[in-house]
């Protein structure tokens, strides 16, 4: 049975180490496609020394995807917003869900997707902003029952593609 369309957006995530990180699982789930946006690292060596996306970010992010950067399809976009409103110009049955923690989330292990499904994850200060979370279909949240008010977000989206992964699986059976 063929896989269902799951793409990531990944919004000025700082980390290359995270980038990689989530480009490691991303290839371990399936995901069809990364759209890197904003200051996001990406694989490719950036020649211009004042851009965030620079030179020591693409070492750092290949040591932590072990070559899943090049196994996993991935675009560059300047703007998060422009694409997500390109991607739903393109595909309108397309589902939008954030991984933020607002009033508005869902818990993750309670939501049930629908497919084709882009997720989108944010900052690992800010995490998404209300303008991106505006366009959402639906926002999802990992709970929180320690102390610590959140995840690591490469840990965050392994965790949501995963769950995502396994209720794809389940509506399967």
């Amino acid at each position: 049975m063929p896989k269902q369309e799951l793409y990531l957006i990944l919004n000025n995530i700082r980390s290359a180490y995270n980038i990689g990180s989530i480009f490691r699982t991303a290839d371990g789930v399936g995901i069809s496609k990364i759209y890197l946006c904003g200051i996001s690292p990406t694989p490719e060596v950036n020649d211009n020394p004042s851009s965030l996306r620079s030179s020591g970010s693409s070492s750092k992010l290949s040591k932590t995807a072990l070559g899943a950067e090049k196994t996993v399809p991935w675009e560059y976009h300047k703007q998060a917003l422009r694409l997500i409103k390109k991607l739903k110009n393109q595909n309108s049955n397309l589902k939008i869900i954030g991984l933020e923690q607002t009033n508005k989330s869902m818990n993750v292990f309670k939501f049930k997707p629908q497919f084709p499904l882009a997720l989108i994850v944010g900052n690992e200060v800010h995490g998404l902003n209300k303008k991106i979370l505006s366009y959402a279909d639906k926002i999802i949240e990992i709970p929180m029952y320690g102390k610590k008010e959140s995840l690591n977000v490469a840990v965050a989206t392994g965790i949501a593609l995963y769950k995502l992964l396994e209720k794809q699986n389940a509506s399967r059976d």
